[in-house]
């Protein structure tokens, strides 16, 4: 087969590995990609919302299936274009991926369904914001409805945070043109769930957990992610998939009703509260840092279950089989992020890293420049270890992380360190 993976990051370099473990040795392309994928699949130079330039590439490469990466294209409708066109494709059309392109819409779309979730009220300037900001308790959440990068969310400890949080939305529009959602902030512990869906079944993934701020301790902004690991104590098989019912499954029965069937991956950001689960966000996309972690532990075949979703049914009687082994993944920021990020510097130690048995280590915002490896985004590397044991794959997840250095590089260092006092203790 022909595969045509889109985007260039981190996310998108895991995909296209778990592609190439796929049988029959398939011949892999990526658009745009970076300079780690480009030693996995040949890259195209064309943008991942470049909707019409894809489709156009498709054809003329005659791919036989297109894995869509990251949510804006598939927001933006590419899915919809490339079947159109009448070339397979993995993931959401345009009408189904606003579960993640508006944070108005998901909240409606569980609140019909009956999917737990925070409470909340949606706001639509900075007057009425403020009204509101002084009679919520605090914390309190404030996220911008459209797409983010993750970093439309602001945790305000108090009324004075929270209005300038307001400022934020309302005033330097660093989001754009937005309305808030304005939520009840959830106690417990975070999960992140990943399905298969096929517009009729829900496959769960192996869960994981990521680690949104940027400092050690969750202290300080949010982040993309900057770290995450699977699978994740507690949560064998079973209650996976009585979250799965719970969560992932209502969506997708509603939304085959309504007429706009849910295919791809219907990613559920958790609260585990003493309630339950209850949903911080749907994703209409494999999640990131959490697919670093999640697709090396992954033995089905990637394309097979791809190809599976897009047909109604197609998933049923699936299941994805994963290793006993644990997998944990240290993402390599580089200076400033996440408000800003440096460029151009060199990246020292890839070779030693990657040649550490059981090492992973994959692109995000990199480069070639001069013939030498350099940052070209926020996050710029992945290093994922896989080992029988939490702490072993944590101890080699961060002796491959010792080995690789650039100018202001930022890491956490508390990766996982949950999942080993856990299973340590029992």
């Amino acid at each position: 087969m022909r595969v045509l993976g889109v985007g260039g990051g981190g996310r998108e370099h895991a995909i296209v590995r778990a592609l190439a473990r796929s049988n029959g040795a398939p011949e892999l392309l990526c658009a745009p990609g970076n300079a780690g994928i480009a030693a996995d699949a040949r890259c195209l130079d064309l943008g991942a919302e470049d909707v019409r330039g894809i489709v156009s590439a498709a054809a003329a490469e005659g791919v036989d299936l297109v894995v869509v990466g990251p949510e804006a294209p598939l927001v933006a409708g590419l899915v919809d274009a490339l079947e159109a066109a009448g070339i397979p494709a993995f993931g959401p059309g345009a009408e189904a991926a606003r579960i993640e392109g508006s944070k108005v819409h998901a909240k409606e779309l569980m609140a019909t369904a009956s999917v737990p979730t925070a409470s909340h009220a949606v706001l639509r300037s900075r007057e009425e914001t403020l009204e509101h900001l002084a009679c919520v308790p605090y914390p309190a959440v404030l996220k911008a409805d459209g797409l983010a990068a993750g970093k439309g969310v602001i945790i305000a400890t108090t009324e004075a945070e929270a209005r300038e949080a307001a400022d934020v939305f309302f005033c330097e529009r660093r989001f754009g043109d937005t309305e808030v959602v304005l939520e009840e902030h959830l106690e417990g512990e975070e999960l992140s769930l990943l399905a298969l869906c096929d517009g009729e079944n829900v496959v769960p993934l192996a869960p994981a957990q990521d680690y949104k701020r940027i400092f050690d301790g969750d202290r300080g902004p949010n982040t993309g992610g900057m770290g995450s690991y699977s699978p994740v104590p507690g949560f064998d098989r079973a209650l996976t998939e009585e979250i799965a019912d719970a969560v992932h499954r209502p969506i997708v029965d509603l939304m085959r009703r309504r007429g706009t069937p849910y295919h791809g991956v219907l990613y559920a950001g958790l609260m585990i509260t003493p309630a339950g689960p209850k949903v911080l966000e749907f994703n209409c996309r494999f999640g990131d840092p959490e697919t670093q972690a999640v697709l090396p532990r992954l033995r089905s075949d990637l394309i097979e279950l791809c190809l599976a979703s897009r047909q109604p049914g197609g998933l049923q009687g699936a299941s994805a089989e994963f290793t006993e082994e644990w997998a944990v993944t240290v993402v390599l920021a580089s200076g400033g992020y996440p408000a800003s990020s440096s460029k151009g510097e060199e990246i020292s130690g890839l070779a030693d890293a990657a040649a550490i048995e059981g090492i992973e280590v994959t692109h995000a915002g990199t480069a070639i420049e001069d013939g030498e490896t350099v940052t070209a985004g926020g996050r710029v590397l992945n290093v994922t270890a896989l080992g029988p044991t939490p702490s072993e794959a944590r101890e080699r997840a961060y002796a491959a992380v010792g080995l690789i250095s650039f100018s202001g590089m930022q890491m956490r260092t508390d990766i996982a360190a949950r999942a080993v006092e856990r299973v340590a203790a029992t």
